[in-house]
């Protein structure tokens, strides 16, 4: 008698049009809906639409004679490109050393990386705004005054600087470039070492210094390869933004916890505070997203080419 024999198993395969529902974005069309309807009730809803004025740091009365301020969300915005903008470069220059043959930038490189990556972000900053900010200004003036006594004295400026010319929105804004430019230095190491090492060789074969090489060559593939890693980060550095409010500055965090402690409104502050937030964060996601898209299909027609 023979033994029916096992047939291989194959998954179950959806229909055509089940394949195609089960890649549609619900998650999306929910999403949609549900701000719809959260906007419509910040119009609707007298006390929401006070709260959001207040939180985005903009009148409505200003609003309607032609004054655009929106100075919470502009304030927010201002310093998260602006700690982004400085934390890629400190990322790239730091990155280099990573990966540098130098001992003394290799070991600068490093222990700047180890020593900020273990400190907290609202740690870093308060250490930046209360120690390291009024530190640098003695320093700057010993240096004025030193200079100033040998002659130069157009460095009176440097001596008579205080630690009130650095604002606490300037203050935040180097806390949060130097904390992430340590995780942006760590994202460009990795990059460089995803390339290979013959094309370095292939540049330096062809005349190329090793730094010439490094900013024709490697870079230009490092930053086309680390985008989503760099993007997330902008969307990181966003929303880690609102630890600024902790030092006072009148950003949308900020602003918002002023209006639910004056009002003792929090659920409602704090929903539309969330929702901005929210809002931002993915609007933000999908231009990295369609970016990332577009350079990819780049690539494709270069290849075709």
């Amino acid at each position: 008698m023979t033994q029916p024999t096992d047939l291989p198993s194959t998954p179950p395969r959806l229909a055509p049009s089940m394949n195609q529902l089960s890649k549609l974005p619900f998650w999306a069309l929910v999403a949609i809906l549900l701000a719809v309807y959260y906007i419509y009730y910040i119009i609707t809803d007298e006390k929401s639409t006070r709260a959001f004025w207040f939180v985005i740091g903009q009148s409505p009365e200003a609003l309607s004679s032609g004054e655009l301020a929106f100075k919470g969300i502009a304030l927010t915005i201002v310093v998260a490109l602006s700690a982004y903008a400085l934390a890629l470069t400190i990322g790239v220059i730091v990155g280099l050393g990573r990966v540098s043959n130098n001992v003394l930038y290799f070991n600068f490189a490093t222990f700047y990386v180890e020593v900020i990556r273990g400190i907290p972000i609202l740690v870093l900053l308060i250490y930046i705004a209360f120690v390291a900010v009024p530190l640098g200004v003695d320093l700057l003036n010993l240096l004025g005054e030193g200079l100033v006594t040998r002659g130069f004295e157009g460095m009176q400026w440097l001596a008579d600087l205080t630690a009130r010319n650095f604002s606490n929105t300037a203050r935040v804004t180097i806390g949060l470039g130097l904390a992430y430019g340590a995780f942006e230095a760590e994202t460009v190491r990795a990059g460089i070492e995803s390339i290979g090492r013959g094309q370095m060789e292939a540049a330096q074969a062809l005349g190329m210094s090793y730094w010439q090489a490094m900013r024709l060559v490697i870079l230009p593939q490092v930053f086309r390869r680390i985008l989503p890693v760099l993007g997330n980060d902008l969307v990181s550095i966003v929303k880690d933004s609102s630890l600024v409010a902790v030092l006072g500055v009148l950003d949308i965090t900020q602003l918002a916890r002023l209006h639910a402690a004056s009002n003792f409104e929090f659920f409602r502050t704090y929903t539309i505070l969330a929702f901005l937030y929210l809002v931002t964060t993915i609007t933000m996601t999908r231009v990295i997203r369609w970016l990332e898209r577009r350079m990819a299909l780049t690539d494709n027609l270069k290849r075709e080419g």
